[in-house]
């Protein structure tokens, strides 16, 4: 997390666009910045459990981070023309990505959102949101700072969000979710996965020219994020 806060530092700087695609070791439960995580889930249990936790930067709700990939892009938000806009076209790419690998994905219809109190991240789909059988496969959040934004997510690929409902949240059903091996009939690894989402990022990018893509040495930018992610205080701060 601090790795992303670091990004929209940048992005909010330098007017750099900057796409991250990582997995969790160990696995972790994070939750949106204003969940009421410590009345919904409870530190002990969780720690007994030896589950990690954070909690993330932007808004959304709870979600279990496992054999999945992670995408974050921080940007100017005039390259998109607002937060809205940015979740749709962000969500579109992801979709094509999608495509590449063999599945069939729609964008969710427009929607409200939903307030950090009605349960977990991929409970239920919100406008723009990536459908694979009508089922959610990508939730996301962000987070605006001055004339720039971070946006990140989870794309499931093979562990669904069953823990997040054993530990105290709730989900719109069995069917509210869906990982890509489950939609296309295969395993689909990280490494896969990852290789589709750059590849529509670069196509993206051809037609505009102010992105681009960068291995940017975030280490020395992270330094004062670190700290907040790492205190409980701040996890369990609701």
């Amino acid at each position: 997390m601090a790795r992303d806060a670091a990004m929209l530092d940048l992005a909010d700087r330098t007017g750099a666009a900057l796409l991250r695609l990582y997995r969790w070791q160990p696995f972790c439960l994070s939750f949106g910045r204003h969940e009421p995580a410590a009345r919904r889930y409870g530190q002990e249990r969780i720690a007994k459990l030896g589950i990690e936790c954070v909690r993330r930067p932007t808004g959304g709700r709870a979600v279990w981070h496992a054999r999945e990939l992670t995408y974050a892009v921080a940007a100017p938000l005039d390259a998109f023309g607002g937060l809205r806009e940015a979740y749709r076209q962000i969500h579109a790419t992801l979709a094509a990505a999608l495509e590449r690998l063999g599945a069939l994905p729609l964008l969710a219809p427009p929607s409200s959102l939903l307030p950090p109190h009605a349960g977990a991240c991929f409970a239920a789909p919100v406008g723009g949101e990536v459908l694979l059988h009508g089922r959610k496969a990508v939730g996301s959040a962000q987070v605006r700072q001055n004339n720039a934004f971070l946006q990140h997510g989870s794309l499931l690929l093979e562990d669904d969000q069953s823990v997040v409902s054993e530990l105290g949240g709730s989900r719109a059903g069995p069917g509210s979710e869906i990982t890509l091996t489950e939609a296309l009939g295969r395993p689909v690894k990280f490494d896969e996965a990852a290789m589709a989402v750059r590849a529509e990022w670069v196509e993206w990018m051809g037609d505009e020219p102010a992105f681009e893509t960068a291995s940017v040495p975030l280490e020395g930018l992270t330094e004062h994020h670190t700290e907040r992610f790492r205190d409980p205080s701040w996890t369990w701060a609701r």
